[in-house]
């Protein structure tokens, strides 16, 4: 028996909750194909869209939520082995469990969290590892750094990958270019939260030099981009969360993803604009040459001259941007949640 850590369907979609809903999604449907051993996936109280996952046996236990469900009414709740998708999991469940651990940011770029986060991070993340909990990635990159974080063997980590195919899911929202004044082709599309990490900041005068727009998508607003510059230039429009829908047509209408992250995990948004046809400008770091291999136009991420030069290398060349997106769709074509949920249970029943 296996039971799955159902916290996530209590919190906001993020790219770590992302990979939890669509994991268990493609459990769900192996195991009503008979593909996957027995499951329940256990929830919190007042835990979202259990109903999606019937053939998962879906059930909530115990009064509480948050931090204090999972480190003790979950351990007591779960049959066989716990499996947590999250980053997190019960301290008390010691061995009996395994934890997908998405990277080490809280040891390697620790600027990009508050402390209380990061401090409550790092002891559990290590408690984890002493208690004897096994320990999964989704990158090769991500398993090297967290091996060296919790001083673990890297050979003990094992590595699921993700998948991109859910952002195919539902049809392109075009609305979106209307309602914010984009032209297909005339801007080029951020992923951006404003974390130091992701470097956004060398993004804007990059664009300016181009004459493009930079739609900004999951940013509140603009100023994530200020340079610190009197005049860093470039139209910037802060697009705010939006669906799956919206997602997917801003990423097959833009010139191209712009991904200048420095440490990243996996990164996702690179494989979903491939898989809809958007070619990816990224800087070479973290996790995101695993994922892209060369499907993707690299630049330096200390260098913002070769980020404009790239950019200007897609709006100036037809051919070589049509080879990016088809070496893009081929690439991603090699990542799928299924594969991804047949890898996890390899490494957890074994």
């Amino acid at each position: 028996m296996i039971t799955l850590n159902g916290r996530f369907l209590t919190q906001g979609l993020t790219g770590v909750q992302r990979y939890a809903r669509e994991i268990t999604a493609a459990l769900d449907a192996l195991a009503a194909r008979g593909e996957a051993p027995p499951m329940t996936l256990l929830a919190p109280p007042g835990a979202s869209g259990l109903e999606a996952f019937r053939h998962l046996a879906p059930r909530t236990a115990g009064s509480r939520g948050g931090q204090a469900w999972e480190q003790w009414a979950l351990p007591r709740a779960a049959e066989g082995l716990l499996l947590n998708l999250g980053n997190t999991g019960p301290l008390l469940a010691g061995r009996r469990q395994a934890v997908v651990i998405h990277d080490a940011g809280v040891f390697d770029t620790p600027e990009s969290y508050g402390w209380k986060f990061r401090l409550w991070y790092r002891v559990m993340q290590r408690g984890l590892a002493r208690r004897g909990a096994r320990i999964l990635s989704v990158s090769e990159f991500s398993a090297g750094r967290i091996a060296a974080a919790l001083d673990i063997p890297r050979a003990d980590i094992g590595v699921t990958l993700e998948g991109g195919e859910h952002i195919l899911r539902e049809a392109a929202d075009t609305g979106v270019l209307t309602r914010h004044g984009l032209e297909p082709g005339r801007y080029a599309l951020v992923i951006g939260t404003g974390a130091a990490h992701k470097n956004l900041g060398i993004v804007r005068r990059a664009m300016a030099a181009q004459g493009l727009v930079l739609a900004v998508a999951g940013a509140k607003d603009a100023a994530v981009f200020r340079t610190g510059e009197a005049d860093a230039g470039g139209e910037v429009r802060a697009l705010g969360r939006v669906s799956d829908a919206e997602l997917r047509a801003l990423y097959e209408n833009a010139l191209t993803l712009l991904f200048p992250s420095r440490y990243e995990g996996f990164g996702l948004p690179p494989l979903e604009a491939m898989w809809c046809g958007c070619p990816v400008i990224a800087a070479r770091a973290g996790a995101v040459p695993e994922v892209c291999g060369e499907a993707a136009l690299w630049f330096d991420p200390d260098t913002p001259d070769a980020l404009g030069e790239a950019i200007a290398t897609l709006a100036t060349d037809a051919t070589r941007r049509q080879s990016f997106i088809a070496a893009g769709r081929a690439r991603a074509a090699d990542f799928s949640w299924e594969a991804a949920a047949r890898r996890l249970l390899g490494f957890v029943t074994t």
